[in-house]
């Protein structure tokens, strides 16, 4: 999918652009300087002065004439307090006012129906979990993969695989560590395949970077769950590794999983979970499912359902099934009706809500280490845990704890468990 995105006014409407440019990104849609050939149009409105108001109607209603096609997403002050624009603009799809800006990519694919696939498959959620900003930094070990799934382009996109050495890469991470980043995110388009082409491997590796560089907090990227080598869990004894991982299913139902050429099972994936959870203290899971691949019938789509309740996620991934040409899944029989692609759909986003609820509430009362990333004007400082989860300070704070890490007590959930409430200890 091409999304357009325009803003004017303040420059926190330019960073809040920027942010929703990334998210769109992270989920494999395409970024496109003009809304001519976009499928997504997003306006973020000001309000600051009537001529910014008459600048902003003017925007949407531009960008609506020359691609009546697209959807159109408004978001911003003057959409957050003129709450007639959609009567007024009758091309306007969805409205996310100021309060929940910060999820617009998230909403705008859940409400419009177009969390379609990501075009690198292989690694779908390691852009959309991890955001790269001033307090964490992404870190490109290989590119390329050497398998097959039947959904994904990326052998195609991206060739064979090619690691990074050691060295070059401990050099990046001891370089922006310098600059003040806290955190490093290690990422690939197949992750697991790090040094195969250098006689290396990505155990190996990590070990090294534990070794040579001091930076706090080291996170992986989305790994395949085939990957991983016997004793790979004990690399989070060292509490520099970040307790989190997420493991792309993509199915709950095997004979669905053999259609899509992947190399692990469900009870594989069990096991493999069981003793994640026993190994590495507050560990915190994290998947990707794709609704309606094809052939995909009602008794697989409840197999599915199931074993993902079963296995119980913090938070799944979910990918509309699309024809992609140039993939072994776009030649295959009985294709799903959209109709039936948007039920399941609906049926995962309230199962995927239900289970992240059910994570958190089992955390309250726990212990963890945050990394601070923001301080709104009234004190109230958000951050993520080791395990990945977003708190802000029940209460705010005159110290801006931006850029630090400190230990908090998370004591409870926001009622759409978007985040949790936590306080410094005494």
């Amino acid at each position: 999918m091409q999304v357009h995105l325009k803003t004017l006014g303040c420059r926190l409407n330019e960073a809040e652009l920027e942010s929703w440019a990334e998210g769109f990104e992270a989920h494999g849609h395409d970024i496109v300087d003009t809304p001519d050939n976009a499928d997504l149009l997003i306006v973020n409105t000001c309000a600051v002065t009537q001529e910014a108001v008459k600048k902003s109607r003017q925007i949407i209603r531009r960008a609506h004439r020359r691609n009546p096609a697209a959807k159109l997403v408004i978001s911003g002050c003057y959409a957050s307090l003129d709450k007639t624009i959609r009567q007024d603009i009758n091309s306007i799809d969805l409205v996310v006012d100021n309060q929940h800006k910060d999820r617009l990519v998230d909403i705008a694919l859940r409400e419009l129906d177009i969390d379609t696939m990501p075009a690198i498959s292989t690694e779908p959620g390691a852009a959309a979990i991890f955001k790269r900003g001033r307090h964490r930094a992404f870190i490109k070990i290989q590119d390329g993969c050497r398998y097959r799934c039947t959904f994904c382009i990326v052998t195609v996109a991206r060739g064979a695989e090619r690691s990074r050495t050691p060295a070059a890469i401990i050099d990046d991470i001891n370089r922006i560590h310098a600059e003040g980043i806290q955190e490093v995110v290690l990422t690939g388009v197949h992750l697991g395949g790090y040094g195969s082409d250098i006689d290396n491997s990505l155990m190996q590796v990590i070990e090294q970077i534990l070794a040579e560089t001091d930076v706090p907090r080291i996170r992986l990227a989305s790994l395949e769950p085939w990957d991983l080598p016997e004793g790979f869990f004990r690399l989070f004894e060292n509490p520099r590794l970040m307790p989190h991982m997420h493991l792309p299913l993509q199915s709950g139902s095997n004979s669905v999983l053999r259609r899509m050429a992947r190399r692990c099972k469900t009870d594989d994936f069990e096991q493999l979970v069981t003793q994640a959870r026993r190994e590495i203290n507050g560990f915190n899971l994290t998947t990707d499912i794709i609704v309606g691949f094809p052939g995909e019938t009602d008794s697989e789509w409840r197999e599915s359902i199931d074993f993902i309740e079963r296995i119980g996620f913090s938070h799944v991934h979910i990918f509309t099934y699309s024809r992609r040409d140039g993939t072994r899944a776009a030649t295959l029989p009985e294709a799903v009706a959209s109709e039936v692609k948007r039920s399941r759909s609906r049926e995962l986003h309230r199962l995927t809500r239900r289970m992240r609820q059910d994570y958190l509430v089992d955390r309250i009362n726990e212990t963890h280490q945050v990394l601070w990333e923001s301080r709104n004007e009234n004190g109230y400082q958000t951050g993520y845990t080791d395990n990945y989860i977003r708190v802000q300070l029940a209460d705010s704070h005159d110290v801006n704890l931006e850029h630090r890490i400190s230990a908090v007590k998370l004591e409870g959930v926001a009622e759409d468990a978007s985040l949790m409430y936590a306080s410094l200890p005494d």
